[in-house]
Order: C-alpha cells, then structure tokens, then sequence
C-alpha cells in the first residue's frame, strides 16, 4: 500500500502557471545590458540573471530581423519563410505599392484610422494554441507601443489586443478583436498620456547615471532634458523608455479588468517594451539617454515581475524576457575618411540598368517593375505573355548584377527555394518568403550603403554580431545559465510543453528544456 501511495504521488504533474508573461523588448542587446549593469536595482535584470533560467548566445534563425519578423517568429516558432512575415512591409505585386504587415482594411479601427488584423500571419501563435486548448477559457492579452508588434504577438484569437495611436496618445485596437473596452475608454480620459505627456520631462534617474559613461569618444557627458510636445511627441514618446511605464500601467489595469490569473486556467500576457536610443538616435548622438533607458527599463522590468506576482502569488507566473534581435542601423559615417572600402549602391539605377540589359535580351518591355529595400521584383505577367523562361531570367539577372560595383552576393527566389547548407544562403532563405518577397536578392558588401534615390531611403550594410539574451523565470523554471548557441524560435514549443499543450502549428523546433 505505501509503494502504490508513494508511486501515486510520484506520478502528480508539476502545477501549471496561472499567467505566462511575455516581455519582447524592442532592440535589447545583451553588451549594454551588462554595461549598464552597475546601475540596477535588484529586482529587475540581475532578478532573471540570478534567479532565472538564462542564455547568453540567442540569435534569430533567419537573416536581417526587424521588429514584424522577430515577433511573428517569437510567437509562431517558425521563420518568415512559413509564417508569413518577412517584414513590416512588403510590396503588393497587384498595385505595386507596400502592404503593411498586418494592413486589413475588412476590419476598421477602435479609436484609430488603421485598420488591422493578423491575418497576414498564415501559422497559429502560441496564445492561438493556449485558446484552443482551454477551449476559449484563457484570457490572451496583448499590449505595445507599436500597432504591429501588438497585432502580431496577439496572434489570430486573443481577447484583446492594445496599442499607442502616434497622433492621439491613446491606446487604441481594432474590430478584428471585438468592441473596444469600456474600462480602456475610461483609462484613456483620464490616465493614457494624452492626458499628461505635454507636462512630462524626460532627465537622468539620478545622478550615479548623469556620470556613468560606458562610452568612448572623448566627448564630456552632458545632462539631458526632453519635452514631449509638437505634433511628433507620441512618436518620440514610444522611442524612449517613459513608454515602458506606460505599457506596464496600462497592461497591470488590464489584468484587474479583465480577471486575469484569478482561476486555474493559465492566461497569457504578451508585452513589448523599448529599448532602443531617444528617437532613433545612435550611441554616439545620445549616449547618456541609452544609459538611462536601460536602467528604467531594469526598473520597469522589476515592477512588472512583482506587481504581477502580488496578483497571482510567488511561483505561479512564467516569465519570458528577450529581445527582437536588430538595432537602429547608425547613420552613414564618412568611412573614407578613413581609408575604409565604401562605396553606394543605388537600387534605383540598379533597377534601371537591369531592365535594359533585359530588353537587349528579351525585347522591348518593362522587365523590371520595382524595387523595395534589397529586392528587385521581376514583370512575371509579361514574362509570362512573351513565354520567358522564368528560371533563365533570373540565372541572366543574377549574373549581370553581380557584376556591379559593390555587389558582394545575389540570390534569386529560385536559389533561395531549392534552399542550401551554407548557414548564410540558410538563414537568407528562412527569412525569405515565397508570397511576398522580390524575386532578386541583392547583397552588398559592408560598409556599403545601400540607397534608393526614388524614394531616398538608405541603410548602411553592416554584419556584425549583435547578441541579446532570453530568460525565464517562474513556475518550475531552475536556475541556470546557458552558454550554447539558441535560436529564438524554439521558445513557442518550450512555453507550450511547459503548458502541456500543442506548439503553434508551423513550429518544427524542439523545446530547448
């Protein structure tokens, strides 16, 4: 009888969490993180080092992230190349102009002009899965500063889904997760910051950080004071750390809204939080103002945890804290200056000169209709009409182009489909996507800068590594720190096993414990 109790009991499962927190924090990198470490409290950063289970070597299985990509491949567990996302935008081969990630004009804005939906996304999310196995019990909350880092973390069947309006400093959502909230109503006349953000200033926490300078270059630290006015102060509001304690407050009035974490069915809350440089500004531009993000995030981070744990109880909340793995692109420097190859490749004249070659090739016609970022899209219904062999167009294209000054390597959508062993060609191919990229891939060499002179957009090529962290902390997680190369897109099946639920349908990962 005692062996039978004690195989009895040997056989009870772990508790489940009763709110899973996700906390994707826009542009973390792990170097200014421990920089900056000197600086934190307690409660925040050195918490999940400390208590928590973390990894040190986390990196995107695809090339080139931005904010849409990581999101979608953070909750889906699979890369844009099955997700759906490549990008925050990509161009429409039907009215050639660019569709915004999760742009959908068949559902209309709460408190907003935009209309949106997840609906882009073609795999289920980690919240869809979670809905689906209580049956719709769960509450999925989604909570951002940025429209598409909260539709996309939302998924497709969240109960609601919040983000800033850059025009009217409230917090706003879409018909594609129901009727707006009364109680979000209710917060927004009288606590969202377009109720106080003109009387705001942003200065240094205190004056350990006003002296602290991580950074070389010789120039004298200069204490910073900014107001948040003019018709760009929401915009530069969510591109500082004053918009964290915004997403806490507002995620945190949330919770007690809508009863999140007061039954035994596990709910879920998908935040995102900034820590990238005051209004995209670079280190060098602004280094105090980096400094003292990154200690109110810590800050912002440590009230989060406690507050949510005074909810629901000590060990019964699952955190997960990363990063979406890119960082604002520096300005271009004059390398030059200092004898360093550079140089600037010109998409638009690369367009011009390629569809001429096409027509000494194939004929008169508009071969190339455009370009967006580093693709180039061919004419396929013309190719089609003059029945041009489609993979011989691509194979003239690549090595014409590859001959131009600055061109390191070029991948066609052909290349990239049959795929390859090469980590480079792998990851370019993972972050590509059949549906919506262009069919011609171009790389320039770094230090290049690669302009659009149509539009005027530039983006200096850089391939240095840029780490950032993931942590876990919470129900059943030991603490341990891992030094081995991860890759983020195995955290959906790890939340999901530690749910005992499906992963999200895409995910072909396995759980990293």
């Amino acid at each position: 009888m005692l062996a039978a109790m004690c195989g009895a009991e040997a056989q009870i499962a772990p508790e489940l969490p009763r709110v899973v927190v996700s906390i994707m924090i826009d542009q973390l990198r792990t170097d200014y993180m421990e920089a900056f470490s000197s600086l934190y409290g307690t409660r925040g950063f050195r918490r999940l080092m400390n208590e928590g289970r973390s990894y040190s070597q986390v990196e995107y299985p695809f090339a080139s992230p931005d904010r849409a990509s990581a999101v979608a491949c953070f909750v889906s567990g699979t890369s844009p190349y099955d997700n759906g996302i490549p990008s925050q935008r990509w161009l429409d081969r039907q009215t050639l102009r660019p569709i915004y990630c999760v742009d959908d004009s068949r559902y209309s804005g709460n408190l907003t002009a935009e209309c949106s939906s997840a609906n882009r996304m073609t795999v289920s999310t980690m919240g869809d899965e979670l809905k689906i196995a209580t049956e719709g019990k769960a509450i999925v909350l989604s909570v951002a500063p940025q429209r598409d880092a909260a539709v996309l973390q939302a998924g497709h069947a969240a109960d609601a889904c919040f983000w800033l309006n850059d025009l009217t400093g409230q917090w706003c959502s879409s018909s594609y997760y129901g009727t707006f909230p009364q109680w979000a109503l209710a917060y927004n006349n009288t606590l969202s910051p377009a109720r106080y953000l003109s009387q705001k200033v942003w200065v240094p926490s205190n004056d350990l950080v006003g002296n602290f300078n991580y950074f070389i270059g010789g120039s004298v630290n200069k204490p910073f004071s900014h107001h948040f006015r003019g018709e760009r102060a929401y915009r530069q509001m969510k591109a500082s750390p004053i918009v964290n304690d915004e997403v806490n407050r507002f995620a945190l009035q949330s919770m007690q809204m809508t009863g999140m974490g007061v039954d035994n069915v596990t709910d879920m809350l998908m935040l995102t939080y900034y820590a990238g440089n005051f209004d995209h500004a670079s280190a060098q531009e602004c280094p105090m103002e980096l400094q003292d993000t990154y200690v109110r995030l810590d800050k912002a981070l440590g009230e989060m945890m406690d507050a949510v744990e005074s909810r629901v109880g000590k060990g019964r909340a699952l955190f997960i804290v990363t990063s979406t793995g890119y960082s604002d692109a520096p300005k271009s420097t004059d390398l030059a200056k200092y004898r360093i190859p550079t140089g600037t490749f010109d998409m638009t004249k690369a367009q011009m000169l390629l569809n001429m070659y096409l027509i000494a090739v194939y004929g008169q016609g508009q071969w190339v209709e455009t370009t967006l970022n580093d693709e180039i899209y061919l004419n396929l219904k013309l190719m089609e009409q003059r029945n041009v062999n489609h993979s011989e167009a691509l194979d003239r294209s690549a090595s014409f182009l590859i001959q131009m000054a600055g061109v390191k390597d070029v991948y066609t959508s052909k290349r990239l489909s049959l795929g390859s062993s090469a980590t480079e060609a792998s990851r370019l191919r993972n972050g590509y996507n059949p549906h919506c990229s262009g069919d011609i891939i171009i790389q320039v060499n770094p230090g290049w800068v690669l302009l659009n002179s149509s539009t005027h957009e530039e983006r200096v090529s850089r391939e240095t590594y840029m780490g950032f962290p993931l942590f876990f902390l919470g129900t059943n997680i030991l603490s341990e720190k891992v030094e081995t190369s991860v890759t983020i897109d195995r955290v959906a099946p790890t939340v999901t096993q530690a749910l005992r639920i499906r992963a999200p349908n895409g995910c072909a990962q396995r759980p990293l414990f």
